[in-house]
């Protein structure tokens, strides 16, 4: 079992990680998909891999419900991402 204080660390490095790293990418992908572009495999990657650690530390998130709004409002932002760049790519598609 995971101790108080361990979860604490963890949560700690992962909002920070969220703030320098995730966030910022995210953002700069959002606003190349806003302006109509489509997904670059990089993005395809750099997204899945964030979704995949979101189900990795969602039963720590669900320990903390401190977290769990910053966790809704980061899973809205990939999936407002995720569906624009799927229009967008319908859009080239046709």
């Amino acid at each position: 079992m995971t101790s108080p204080a361990n979860e604490a660390g963890v949560l700690a490095v992962l909002v920070e990680r969220l703030e320098k790293q995730r966030l910022p990418r995210v953002l700069d992908i959002k606003a190349r998909v806003d302006k109509g572009e489509t997904l670059t495999d990089p993005d395809i990657g750099f997204l899945a891999e964030v979704m995949d650690d979101a189900m990795k530390i969602k039963p720590l998130i669900d320990n903390h419900p401190e977290y769990q709004e910053l966790a809704r409002k980061v899973t809205g932002l990939y999936k407002e991402v995720t569906d624009k760049a799927l229009a967008n790519q319908q859009s080239a598609a046709n």
